[in-house]
């Protein structure tokens, strides 16, 4: 193979692996045996050329990060959370984006058919629970369904379904991502015609101040859920450099680390449900301040801190690399 094709052929996987760095020791190694593997083979033919000191320079890079993660294992669960899920935030950054697009789009198609077919509305959230929320409402308690059961029992069940919802969305991605997506038009759709509905009955202010205590973490960890289940299915659709198996079992493995890293927001936004949101009288100020926290939270966590992460992580790879020359 002449060096110019070789070249053509890897420098996008490359370019990957020296500007997107990564915390998670698997798919360092993954990088590591691949770069090793084509320096190899460049020692082999173009032993004297720049492809050759640029691959040598890059395994040396990797090698220096596999040796100072050796000794991370004692923290893995804090490391985790400190890094782990955030790179893995940054690296999808994209099917995160494409999730929230699909989940705003998909409300607002709800939010439209509710307002022009007046059978949509109970199409979607039922009969049985548009009635009981019509009667709430006669008796000056619109939200009185989040009163019915004991805070504990609420929790749990709360929980248990969000979790499992997640999943399900997630494992969904595995039919080429149209799985998930199918699944974000049947929550956008829900959402939408549920907001819609009250704020036909002129309580759209007073749902969001109550709704959304537990709302804007449930509704972001589905938006990362989403995210989890179109980062597997694009694994099996775009393998790039890949073979398409090794493409879709790590989309599976980063996939799998989201879905498991929303676990905890869905079990605050439980949490939320069951015991808070009941109190619809809380004070104007205390709910604003439990909606802006939430989304203050999501927004760091997924958004921003991911970002700085990585910044940083590449910041210091390319100081290092320097240093070895």
């Amino acid at each position: 193979m002449r060096e110019a094709l070789f070249v053509k052929q890897n420098t996008e996987r490359w370019k990957q692996y020296e500007n997107s760095a990564t915390t998670d020791p698997d798919e360092l190694a993954e990088r590591f045996i691949a770069i090793t593997d084509d320096l190899a083979f460049a020692k082999t033919f173009y032993p004297k050329s720049n492809t050759t000191k640029y691959l040598n320079g890059l395994a040396a890079r990797f090698h220096q990060s596999i040796y100072k993660n050796k000794k991370e294992k004692g923290n893995r669960f804090l490391e985790f959370w400190a890094a782990e899920l955030p790179a893995i935030f940054y690296k999808y950054r994209r099917q995160l984006l494409y999730s929230f697009i699909f989940t705003v789009v998909f409300t607002l198609i709800g939010v439209v058919s509710a307002k022009y077919d007046n059978t949509f509305v109970r199409l979607i959230l039922g009969d049985g629970y548009v009635n009981m929320t019509n009667d709430n409402i006669a008796k000056g308690d619109p939200f009185g369904v989040y009163k019915q059961e004991s805070p504990a029992l609420m929790f749990m069940g709360i929980a248990a379904n969000n979790i499992y919802y997640s999943f399900l969305v997630f494992c969904w991605g595995a039919f080429f991502s149209v799985g998930t997506v199918f699944q974000l038009l049947r929550n956008g759709l829900m959402l939408g015609s549920f907001e819609y509905y009250f704020f036909s009955k002129g309580l759209g202010l007073q749902s969001i101040l109550v709704i959304w205590i537990h709302g804007t973490l449930e509704i972001s960890s589905i938006v990362i859920s989403g995210a989890a289940g179109l980062t597997l299915g694009n694994g099996l659709l775009f393998p790039k450099t890949y073979s398409r198996l090794q493409s879709f079992k790590q989309g599976a493995k980063d996939g799998i680390k989201m879905a498991l890293g929303v676990v905890p927001i869905f079990i605050v936004a439980a949490f939320f449900e069951g015991f808070v949101t009941r109190h619809t009288g809380m004070p104007l100020w205390l709910s604003i301040s439990i909606l802006s926290a939430s989304a203050a939270f999501i927004t760091w966590y997924v958004v921003i801190y991911p970002a700085r992460l990585s910044h940083k992580l590449t910041f210091k790879n390319t100081l290092d690399n320097e240093d070895d020359y």
